[in-house]
Parts: C-alpha cells; structure tokens; sequence
C-alpha cells in the first residue's frame, strides 16, 4: 500500500475507535499505533492509556491522544530495564509535542477545546475537535515512524478498528 493510502487508514481506524465509543483519544491512538506495528502487545496495553483521556482524567491538562502518542511512540523506542536510553526516544517524542504546539497552540487539553469551555463532549463540535486531534495524531506517529524505517506500508498490516457491538 502506498504511504499516503495507509496514512488515510490510520486516520479512520483512530477516528472510528473514539467515533464509535470503542475508546477515547489516548486509547484510540495506542489501538492503532500497535496495529500497525503488527500487534507487539496484548490488546490490553491500550489499558495504559485509559487514564489519559480529557487530559488525564478529566483534568484538562495534556491531551489524551498526545499521551496515547507518546505512548505509542515508547511501544517503538523505549527502553527495558538496564538498557539505555535511546537518543531517538527524547527527539521524536519532542517532535510530537512540538507539532500539537504549532498545530493547536498549546498541548493542554483545556486550552486546545476553550472554545468548548465545560462542554463534556455535550455538542458536536468538541466531539469531531477531538476526533480529528485522535486522527491527527495517529497519523502524525505512523508517519514518522514510517520516516524512520519503523513501519513500511507496502507490507504493515492492513488495520480497521475492531469495534465492540453491543447485543
């Protein structure tokens, strides 16, 4: 598949897990993060991010997909136990950061949905506003990690979310 066409993926399938009520932001972006990389960990390490979302437990402090990002960016470069740290770790995860900061002006959640002020998710419009951040993410870590020989999307998975139906 082309870089473009898998990009385009990437975006859906994160979007669609917060669309659909499968996840919120930070989990949505570890969900697919690590199905693009072909499943290195159990479906449960999107667990971790679970307490992210809103900016961290409703807190509005850092954004819950740029949490799931940076989360899904340790899936790739980080370290074990006694191991060093590898410099790529510090320089990606910065770039991340330094992305939503340019993209958004801020990477706290409160600041990046003011215009929501106490919204909650009531209207549409904060909904979609984070839907897209998900998406944006997502495909932000998947590029680079493309960029960096990480992930090749000629022969990556092809993913789609997986989303629970309730009988």
């Amino acid at each position: 598949m082309e870089k473009e066409a898998y990009l385009e993926m990437v975006r859906e399938v994160a979007e669609e897990y917060f669309r659909s009520g499968t996840y919120y932001c930070s989990e949505a972006v570890v969900e697919t993060i690590n199905d693009c990389l072909g499943k290195p960990y159990d479906d449960d390490v999107v667990r971790l991010a679970s307490g992210f979302p809103i900016g961290m437990g409703k807190a509005q402090c850092l954004c819950g997909a740029v949490s799931g990002g940076q989360i899904g960016l340790g899936m790739v470069y980080g370290r074990k136990r006694g191991e060093p740290m590898d410099p790529e770790m510090f320089e990606i995860s910065k770039g991340l950061h330094d992305y939503i900061k340019e993209e958004y002006r801020s990477c706290c959640c409160r600041v990046i949905t003011r215009k929501w002020q106490g919204d909650d998710f009531k209207s549409e419009g904060r909904r979609q506003h984070c839907i897209a951040i998900t998406g944006n993410v997502a495909v932000w870590v998947v590029n680079e990690l493309i960029e960096r020989g990480k992930i090749d999307p000629k022969t990556a998975p092809k993913i789609e979310p997986r989303i629970e139906v309730e009988s």
